[in-house]
């Protein structure tokens, strides 16, 4: 890595060997296989932690329906509704069509979007046209995307600086994921000094660096240290929703050794409560929502933004309109859910009062 955190690394990115394994095996498109694999309900986790909890009914909330507020902002833009079309995919014709509905759907309705893990296409740039939807998504946020595990693989502020500019995104996500590298077949596991490097990247980046899970949350304890190095918005990614380790799993064939971490991780609800006590942290709540009422009691519990996928993966698979509508109605659900918990805008969120089942 050269000084001021710039990579010495130039032209497309040489992607690791795979482990001895995957790497005898022909050339497997990873991409299309994670998303006829996250498409099959049996990769959804069967608990729903968002079910212990629920909203205190206000049965005379003194205000009008009609002028209950879901408007929001969020990386200097404004949103109809506190919703991010979470990172899902990219790098194949399929991902292509998918990203281009999520985002067309996404500036229509007026909510943040991101793509998937940009890897492929600084490898191969001929697949940056599958990440890029600027065209289709001109004003609402943006999100890159990029393994943070990948600085530890010639990755440096250069990669992720074309990462960005490929798609013209307001923000980096750096994925945290490992246990999806633990069980993938061609998976990269060398996390060793990691955070340093991503200090580097926060540092040399002209957008803000957002870091996320992908399904197993993120404690208290990172999120510190994550803050140290200067990152202010963290999505917890909890465990809760899509099991990435019975995808990767059923990959490699592995199929005992993916149920036993199927439900390894922090729960969503629990890991928005351990980051809403650091002081000046953005929080995005993703991971097992299903819906509008999911989301309103993830803002309840702290979260500023909510982060939804698999709710809208499939019908991504459509059309635009088909995303569209899905979006509406989640709107919808957190509309009636604010009118009936007594609370009229997103900023007053968190004194809506949720009792948790468990502990009646």
């Amino acid at each position: 890595m050269a000084r001021g955190g710039k990579s010495t690394t130039s032209g497309p990115v040489t992607p690791r060997a795979g482990a001895a394994a995957a790497a005898a095996e022909p050339e497997r498109d990873r991409k299309a296989e994670h998303i006829r694999l996250a498409l099959e309900e049996r990769m959804q986790l069967e608990e729903r932690f968002f079910d212990e909890w629920s909203f205190e009914h206000c049965a005379l909330p003194e205000i009008d329906l009609a002028a209950v507020d879901t408007t929001t902002e969020f990386l200097g833009k404004p949103l109809a509704a506190p919703l991010l079309i979470s990172c899902m995919t990219g790098g194949t014709e399929t991902a292509a069509r998918i990203n281009e509905n999520l985002a067309r759907a996404a500036e229509r309705v007026g909510v943040a979007v991101g793509v998937g893990s940009q890897r492929k296409a600084l490898e191969d740039p001929a697949l940056a046209a599958t990440f890029a939807v600027r065209h289709a998504a001109p004003t609402v946020p943006l999100l890159a995307n990029l393994g943070a595990v990948q600085l530890n693989y010639g990755y440096g502020v250069d990669e992720c600086r074309r990462a960005v500019e490929m798609i013209g995104a307001d923000a980096l996500v750096l994925h945290l994921n490992p246990l999806q590298e633990a069980l993938q077949p061609e998976g990269n596991g060398n996390f060793a000094r990691l955070l340093p490097k991503m200090a580097e990247v926060v540092r040399g980046l002209e957008v803000p660096v957002i870091v996320k899970e992908i399904g197993c949350g993120i404690s208290g304890r990172t999120a510190r240290d994550l803050a140290r190095i200067g990152v202010a918005t963290i999505d917890v990614a909890g465990l809760g929703g899509t099991s990435w380790a019975r995808i990767e799993a059923s990959r490699s064939g592995e199929l005992d050794l993916g149920e036993s971490f199927a439900g390894w991780g922090i729960p969503t609800p629990e890991s928005i409560q351990e980051l809403a006590a650091i002081p000046g942290l953005s929080i995005i709540a993703s991971g097992g929502l299903r819906n509008g009422i999911d989301a309103a009691k993830s803002l309840a519990l702290g979260a500023d933004l909510a982060g939804m996928a698999y709710p809208f993966l499939q019908a991504a698979t459509e059309s635009a309109d088909a995303v569209e509508a899905k979006l509406r109605r989640t709107i919808q659900e957190l509309r009636i859910s604010m009118f009936c918990a007594g609370v009229g805008r997103i900023a007053a969120m968190r004194q809506a009062v949720l009792r948790r089942r468990s502990a009646r």
